[in-house]
């Protein structure tokens, strides 16, 4: 067996004792953006919310992992949703 398999293998059954002793290597936080709490709390699809924003789904989705960020009166009306909720669902349902 060459070096490169046997350190693999030594790194791999090093990796599986310390999971099962508890112990973590690292520890990642991920925070959701403001587009993804907002629709969340607006109970809403991607299709249904884009919608009601007047953004693409496409828009959104890129919001909602991070890739770009609203501005001006989309993140305005993000805001309201986080805060207000039920007056973005009223709205939707007059349309």
């Amino acid at each position: 067996m060459d070096k490169e398999m046997e350190q693999f293998q030594a790194d791999l059954l090093t990796s599986v004792r310390q999971m099962k002793a508890g112990e973590k290597a690292r520890t990642t936080k991920i925070e959701p953006t403001l587009a993804a709490v907002a629709r969340t709390k607006v109970e809403m699809t991607q299709v249904a919310f884009s919608k009601l924003l007047g953004v693409s789904v496409r828009t959104l989705q890129e919001w909602e992992q991070g890739r770009r960020s609203p501005t001006g009166a989309a993140k305005t009306l993000l805001n309201i949703a986080i805060q207000n909720p039920m007056a973005l669902r009223s709205f939707s349902q007059s349309t």
